[in-house]
């Protein structure tokens, strides 16, 4: 397979992993100054919010990023680390999207869980509706693994409502195109995982996969760059880089709809994993870059997508070096974002689908490693099998050590295979129930503050672009007349100036 060359500024792209060797300890002062300026950090950022105006432009572009399983303590972790990695002590460092002017908090729970999963969460994001857990594109009504309730309870997405208005849309994701996040931008699903039809033996009811909608039935998704070459290539086709590894995946109705562009034959690697030198994956920035470069050609404006899948990946396997990691290749990509749209006229948000139960805890100093055991702890808190604890633990998955703690050497601790503590036992670790945040700027992002529902992102999306369900109100508000009344003067002007320049 051809790999897509991507027009990408190595230098302003800056890597997120090209200091991940540094020590974390020894690169920083050793104590925290008694004469810091406290107040006059407080009051910058007092005069930063009193800055703020709300934005109330109607949004020609939508990008929403969405790191999935991008718990709080996720974001908070992630920053200390990337404050660590400037030789910074960490804590007063912020990631690019938490200077975003607006920002808040949003209730992940689906229609039948407490602690929902991510093909329900998406389905609220992208179409607007609360769902079953486990299925995608669909309303409550539909019925998990039973096909034939599909039929009636579909609903439609964002992209959608994009392409209905003549904009262009596209898909970014480091997980499979058909994954649970990406899948439900497009595809009408009972179960998530039929994401092939190798993963459909016995269901009836004529239900088609999720990589059979994509091709065959949502051609007008411009850009979709991710991974999952499995679902798409025929069970008689080796793959281009894993030969019949995967065989068993791939389709068996002999149709090759490998007419998308993807990179792996299931996710992407890991940040850590991949080799700085190779070019087969591209990194989440550079497939943004790209993807923002080809959609904003359209002059009506875009609806993108960008995911951040491998956080939760990472996260599962109770692994928190990698997701930590992942979640500053998710912040790169939106730095390099911003540095390609107009946020006067484009809406960018950026959200977790759901939480993970990463915890930060036990009293570390400042300048401790993120990685490493806590240090200072008096004697009378000491575990009595003289076994510390890690700042970063989880609270269910493989981490669970089942009373055979030992201790850990630093090597060890700070490796990227290393496993956190888990508090209860289990294959893998399980999202989290608690609330995740929400950060925003441009057009209409003032409405993305306080505590919402989840579905509620999309009714701002919708009404911020004028699409779909709020097309109708925004022109009884006026808000699109106006638009197109300030867009046509502007481009009247430059043709008048344009004119002038000619002839003087």
């Amino acid at each position: 397979m051809t790999i897509l060359k991507f027009l990408v500024s190595k230098e302003r792209l800056v890597h997120p992993l090209s200091a991940w060797n540094t020590p974390l300890t020894g690169v920083v002062d050793r104590e925290v100054k008694a004469q810091s300026p406290w107040g006059d950090i407080a009051q910058t950022e007092l005069d930063e919010a009193l800055r703020v105006t709300a934005n109330t432009n109607v949004a020609k572009n939508v990008i929403v990023f969405l790191g999935d399983g991008m718990s709080i303590s996720t974001v908070t972790a992630s920053r200390i680390l990337q404050g660590r990695l400037k030789a910074e002590l960490g804590e007063g460092n912020y990631l690019a999207f938490e200077k975003f002017p607006n920002s808040g908090l949003i209730k992940t729970y689906c229609n039948d869980q407490t602690t929902p999963d991510s093909a329900s969460t998406a389905t609220a994001i992208l179409c607007g509706v609360k769902t079953n857990a486990r299925t995608l594109g669909v309303k409550d009504s539909a019925v998990l693994g039973n096909c034939t309730s599909q039929a009636g309870n579909e609903v439609d997405s964002i992209l959608d409502w994009f392409h209905a208005d003549g904009r262009s849309t596209g898909i970014v994701t480091t997980a499979r195109i058909t994954h649970a996040t990406p899948g439900a931008g497009y595809a009408h699903s009972a179960d998530r995982v039929w994401e092939g039809d190798s993963e459909m033996e016995g269901v009836t009811g004529g239900c088609k996969d999720i990589a059979y909608q994509l091709v065959k039935e949502n051609q007008h998704i411009q850009v979709l760059f991710g991974g999952g070459r499995y679902y798409f290539l025929p069970n008689t086709t080796n793959d281009p880089k894993h030969g019949d590894k995967n065989v068993k995946k791939q389709r068996r109705d002999g149709l090759d709809l490998t007419k998308v562009c993807l990179f792996n034959d299931g996710h992407l690697s890991f940040e850590l994993d991949k080799d700085s030198d190779s070019t087969e994956e591209p990194s989440l920035a550079e497939m943004t870059e790209k993807a923002i470069r080809i959609l904003r050609k359209n002059p009506k404006g875009f609806f993108l997508l960008v995911e951040g899948a491998r956080i939760d990946s990472a996260h599962t396997d109770n692994n928190a070096k990698r997701a930590l990691y992942e979640t500053l290749a998710f912040e790169t990509a939106i730095r390099g974002a911003l540095e390609l749209v107009d946020t006067s006229n484009t809406l960018v948000s950026v959200t977790a689908d759901h939480s993970h139960s990463l915890l930060i805890s036990g009293y570390a100093s400042r300048h401790n490693s993120l990685f490493g055991y806590v240090d200072k702890v008096r004697a009378k808190y000491r575990p009595k099998d003289g076994v510390l604890w890690t700042t970063l633990l989880y609270g269910t998955g493989p981490g669970y050590d089942w009373g055979l703690r030992t201790n850990k050497t630093k090597q060890e601790l700070e490796s990227k295979d290393y496993i956190q503590a888990a508090a209860s036992p289990r294959s893998s670790g399980t999202h989290d129930g608690q609330d995740v945040a929400v950060y925003a700027r441009g057009p209409m992002s003032h409405l993305l503050t306080g505590v919402h529902e989840q579905h509620y992102i999309n009714y701002v999306m919708t009404y911020a672009a004028c699409v779909g369900r709020h097309k109708h109100k925004c022109m009884e508000e006026s808000r699109l007349i106006n638009s197109a009344t300030v867009e046509k003067y502007v481009l009247t002007l430059y043709g008048a100036v344009f004119a002038l320049r000619i002839l003087y």
